[in-house]
């Protein structure tokens, strides 16, 4: 693993006697759409969300003017005698922090460390390396970019996973959070999780923690775009100037979370399908005669077949289920051949060719729905991450996950990637589909950041 730091994190200020930033800290920008972003600005025009979502959507580059703002207000901010609303610690630390949420009907708990790593190219490295799990779009590294050339800070952290088989690091977490009440909490009302952070600037145990990941990889779970804008800012920096070693722009925001903790989840990204020219689902079906074999889902709506599509464990490996929102028909799709992207992709490990999410991408859309339905051109996509949202963009709403009126032709829903199929992929030095994984809950923006400007 890359050397592990404790920093000088920028915070919002908290009077005395106060621990709550409900009103300040917001989800990460990526799963906010317009009426998200004003519902947490009617609320408190002191979000972060003010600053960390200048444009939306952030699946694209936006005006420079709103950039600019936003790094003029993030500065304002920062600035001695501006109602102290926030500041920078003075002494580097640690911040142990917890999510308490409910996850399949049972309370949950995942507890992590948040730190700062060295900035090194994605890939397997002496030590430990920085590992990719899936692809990522160019549209939403523009949007991070600009945003980050504005504010010179690193507003939200990555969530890495850590493979801690031994549970050292994750226990060592864990007793810092029963050792004493938290110093800083929020709950966010779209998803309840409730947030807690404990800093840590002792030597000792920052010493203790730094040794406990010594030699392991850090897998990106979740900020794929994020941290590869670090690289990019990393390296325009240094093509002006000369660096010092430890100046803050070699080193990205992390919040590690141990394989090894009981709170770590990961729930699905669904697909919804649209713009498909010579769509209809009985054209589909013709298409992918030989190809797919379709089990229908007798009655009900879009929750029925998702409980089908978990429970028919009879069905072989992979399996997707599919919902034509014209005609209200539900299915499940699995491979009419064994392995079917082997002959595609034989040099990829199996743990990847079994993907749902590899089916979902090579077999359903590219080879069907673009090849077939749409005359070879690209379609339009939305990655809801439940049923609910699915329902939501099949009723014509922009969600923070896509959509619109008029979108949706297809839904595919699909399992969530196993965790163990993640770690195999990602030392295989393989890549996953776009969106392949949700780790539930997503990690707040606002409870700590970083200044990379050097002053």
């Amino acid at each position: 693993m890359p050397a592990v730091y404790p920093f000088e994190a920028v915070q919002f200020h908290l009077d005395p006697g106060r621990s709550d930033l409900s009103d300040q800290v917001a989800p990460p920008y990526d799963v906010l759409d317009i009426r998200g972003k004003q519902s947490l600005l009617n609320k408190s025009p002191r979000n972060i969300v003010a600053i960390d979502l200048p444009h939306v959507p952030a699946k694209e580059l936006g005006p420079a003017e709103t950039y600019a703002k936003a790094g003029a207000q993030f500065r304002e901010w920062l600035a001695p005698g501006v109602g102290g609303l926030l500041h920078k610690r003075q002494k580097p630390a640690l911040f142990a922090y917890r999510q308490t949420f409910r996850f399949d009907g049972k309370d949950v708990q995942r507890c992590g460390m948040a730190c700062t790593l060295d900035i090194k190219p994605f890939g397997p490295s002496s030590g430990g390396g920085i590992l990719p799990h899936e692809e990522t779009f160019s549209g939403p590294k523009e949007d991070r970019m600009a945003l980050m050339k504005a504010t010179r800070a690193q507003l939200s952290p990555i969530f890495g996973l850590h493979p801690d088989e031994n549970g050292t690091a994750t226990s060592l977490v864990r007793s810092v959070m029963s050792s004493r009440p938290a110093d800083i909490t929020a709950r966010m009302e779209h998803d309840h999780v409730a947030h807690e952070v404990w800093a840590i600037d002792d030597p000792a145990t920052i010493v203790a923690y730094a040794r406990a990941l010594t030699g392991e990889d850090v897998f990106i779970a979740d900020g794929h775009h994020r941290y590869t804008t670090a690289l990019n800012y990393l390296a325009a920096q240094r093509a002006e100037r000369t660096l010092p070693a430890d100046h803050p722009a070699t080193r990205c925001m992390f919040v590690l979370v141990s394989m090894s903790d009981p709170g770590l989840v990961i729930g699905p990204t669904h697909r919804v399908i649209g713009g498909m020219s010579g769509y209809s689902i009985e054209a589909f079906m013709a298409a992918a005669a030989g190809i797919l074999t379709f089990t229908p889902v007798a009655r009900g709506g879009l929750a029925e077949l998702h409980s089908a599509l978990l429970s028919s464990h009879a069905l072989g490996e992979p399996r997707v289920g599919l919902w034509d929102f014209k005609t209200g028909r539900g299915m499940l799709a699995t491979p009419a051949t064994p392995d079917p992207l082997r002959d595609r992709f034989g040099s990829k490990p199996i743990e990847w060719r079994t993907l749902d999410v590899a089916f979902c991408q090579y077999v359903l859309v590219e080879r069907l729905c673009q090849g077939v339905m749409n005359a070879g051109q690209p379609v339009k996509w939305a990655f809801p991450h439940s049923v609910a949202e699915v329902e939501e963009i099949g009723s014509g709403r922009e969600t923070g996950a896509g959509g619109g009126t008029g979108f949706a032709q297809l839904a595919v829903l699909v399992r969530p990637t196993p965790l163990s199929a993640v770690r195999a992929v990602s030392r295989a030095n393989e890549l996953m589909p776009q969106k392949s994984t949700f780790f539930y809950p997503k990690l707040a923006t606002g409870l700590f950041m970083h200044d990379v400007s050097g002053s």
